[in-house]
């Protein structure tokens, strides 16, 4: 029996709201949004420091063991990848990268009523299975 699917959902910001998370992530001037993430234990991590991070911990403990460390390094060194990876947030639940449907449903609903007016431009969710989601590059 196979385990049931996990699921992750992550927002565009404008580049206003982007920067405001990026200095806070506790959301502390945007109250819905920061209410939203309370009730469903969430948090945000902007995906270009998440890269970053990943590309330092591989130079401190050996490139060969992290297979994505080229395409990561080379993605946040591109100027335009940079722009469009500083601008993306994922929602982690409990600390989790992905979670079960319902949560991930409730917060695109959530995050969707947001929308434009407090500088969320594109709600997504994503699940772990590799034939309906993007896959890291072979290299």
């Amino acid at each position: 029996m196979s385990s049931p699917l996990q699921f992750q959902v992550r927002i565009t910001a404008s580049r206003e709201l982007a920067h405001a998370l990026r200095a806070a992530p506790s959301c502390a001037s945007h109250v819905a949004l920061r209410e939203l993430l309370r009730v469903h234990h969430a948090t945000l991590k902007c995906q270009f420091d998440a890269f970053a991070d990943y590309v330092s911990e591989a130079q401190r403990m050996g490139v060969q063991n992290y297979p994505l460390y080229e395409w990561t390094r080379q993605t946040i060194e591109n100027r335009e990848k940079k722009a469009k990876y500083l601008q993306s947030f994922t929602i982690y639940v409990n600390g989790a990268e992905v979670y079960g449907e319902d949560v991930a449903h409730a917060l695109e609903a959530g995050l969707s009523k947001l929308g434009d007016a407090h500088g969320i431009l594109r709600v997504s969710r994503f699940d772990t299975n590799p034939a309906t989601n993007p896959q890291p590059p072979l290299r």
